[in-house]
């Protein structure tokens, strides 16, 4: 990986395709080699009610592989499966949103549906979960790339990073029957939307991805923070009209992101809680403002904050403690390098981007694209096809680039390359919000997977591992081998229904 040359994203596409062949085959590995540490997964009573047209169940033709994908149903998968099959039956069920049993129930029913006679219905559901699960995060892993290439303007560390985000240390989840999958793919692919202009688009997948999990509601961030960049250039122009029309649409397509996760808790509510006696109710039924899913997190699992500070709990925080301390030290390194980045800001608006003044070598107020790593091929390379998709790939990023400083006027989106600017901003609030829930009010050791998604846990690393100092690039390789190892780990206990994240 050397300077000048340009990465593209149908080479992330077939690295994230090898990483889940690779993932499925240590799954099968460690499933052949240990006994699972639970035997009740394949356990199945029939359906409470009738879903829609259930198949029935029949003698199916290969009994021996139907009973072992069922047993490969593990942990929070029996969930998504049974919501799949079955609808929701319990109270507790409505603490996992609805988008992957949807996803899996459609893809059972028709483009699979010729597998029900051979398999059985509930073996082809948990099917669905893998193909749904494992293609999603090959699509998430691409729009990975170019919102790395994106923001960081720098096509070796975008490049690094998704490598690192195809092997990250949650990767067992993201081939198995979880939401997490799902979550990044539209979170990435509508963030990547957001910062290309494209808002409409954006907020319909960032949308589903709060209908994946419900921590996509807080994708509206996005929305707020480029908000507030336009009032702040609006206002600097002195037009308050076109201020106010920029606040008003990013709380509007804000908004958005809420409705799907609101008429979630609307369909819990209706179904739980009308039609019987006060008597009967649950407690959150008569709640001022009724919230199924809190009520769930802190009734059934015990959520809440600081309730899982106890020292029965210490090894969960040691398993937790990799992801945690990188995460940390993601936020506490940019929040040093902010003061420089807004002094830069200063600098630039101040002077209305003369050349004259420089930061650390470099204009800091010039296009940053001329800067980038990344090289445009040469005339005598026409006749590669590869090279034309790379020419093609680095038209499209550049495109989105130029659309995003035409968009957003001003000295935010003139800054220099890397992991430095102000552009991640938003990104590390984000994962800042996530690293206190994780650490004081989760189960802390689902940290691990519920951090995987952030963008400047992989970033950070990847500058980490190219940087000049030997002694950063010595933590950047400890950081990978972490990787590797949960990877290992994952897939030899999570597998087998052993206790993991």
């Amino acid at each position: 990986m050397a300077n000048g040359i340009r990465f593209s994203a149908g080479e992330i596409l077939r690295l994230a395709f090898v990483s889940r062949l690779l993932l499925l085959a240590l799954i099968l590995l460690f499933r052949l080699l240990l006994d699972p540490y639970d035997t009740s997964a394949s356990l199945n009573p029939p359906c409470q009610q009738v879903v829609g047209s259930t198949p029935r169940r029949s003698p199916i033709l290969w009994p021996r592989i139907a009973a072992a994908i069922e047993r490969s149903v593990v942990w929070d998968s029996v969930y998504f499966v049974r919501i799949a099959e079955c609808g929701y039956e319990y109270e507790q069920t409505f603490a996992f949103l609805p988008l992957l049993p949807a996803a899996a129930t459609l893809l059972a029913r028709s483009v699979l549906v010729p597998l029900v006679p051979v398999i059985g219905y509930r073996a082809v559901l948990a099917l669905s979960g893998y193909v749904i699960n494992n293609v999603a995060f090959i699509f998430a892993a691409v729009y990975f790339y170019r919102l790395s290439d994106l923001i960081l303007k720098d096509s070796k560390a975008a490049f690094l990073a998704s490598v690192l985000f195809c092997f990250n240390p949650a990767s067992i989840f993201y081939s198995s029957i979880y939401s997490e999958s799902l979550y990044a793919l539209f979170s990435l692919g509508g963030i990547y939307y957001v910062f290309s202009g494209s808002n409409t688009l954006a907020m319909l997948l960032l949308a589903m991805s709060g209908s994946a999990r419900s921590n996509g509601a807080l994708n509206a961030g996005y929305f707020m923070f480029l908000a507030l960049v336009k009032v702040y250039e609006a206002f600097s122009q002195n037009r308050k009209i076109k201020a106010v029309k920029a606040l008003v649409m990013g709380v509007l397509y804000s908004i958005c992101l809420f409705i799907p996760y609101v008429v979630f808790q609307a369909y819990g509510y209706f179904k739980i809680c009308k039609g019987g006696s006060l008597d009967e109710l649950r407690p959150w039924c008569i709640a001022r403002i009724p919230h199924l899913y809190g009520f769930l997190q802190s009734h059934y699992w015990g959520v809440g904050f600081l309730r899982y500070f106890q020292v029965k709990q210490l090894p969960n925080f040691l398993l937790a403690s990799p992801i945690l301390t990188l995460a940390f030290c993601s936020i506490i390194k940019y929040a040093r390098s902010l003061p420089q980045v807004v002094q830069l800001l200063t600098t630039c608006h101040r002077e209305n981007y003369s050349p004259a003044f420089h930061w650390q070598g470099n204009n800091p107020c010039s296009d940053v694209n001329s800067t980038s790593m990344s090289t445009v091929p040469s005339k005598n390379s026409k006749g590669d096809s590869s090279v034309r998709q790379r020419r093609k790939e680095k038209d499209d990023v550049d495109g989105a680039q130029k659309n995003l400083e035409h968009i957003y006027q001003g000295p935010l989106f003139q800054t220099n390359q890397g992991y430095y600017n102000i552009m991640v901003l938003p990104f590390i609030l984000h994962l800042g919000f996530l690293t206190f829930t994780a650490f004081f009010i989760m189960h802390v050791q689902v940290a691990t997977r519920f951090l995987s998604a952030s963008p400047p846990i992989y970033w950070f690393t990847s500058y980490t591992m190219l940087s000049r100092d030997r002694n950063l690039r010595k933590w950047g390789y400890f950081i990978s081998i972490y990787f590797i190892a949960y990877i290992l780990l994952g897939s030899l206990l999570f597998s087998n229904f052993y206790p993991f994240t």
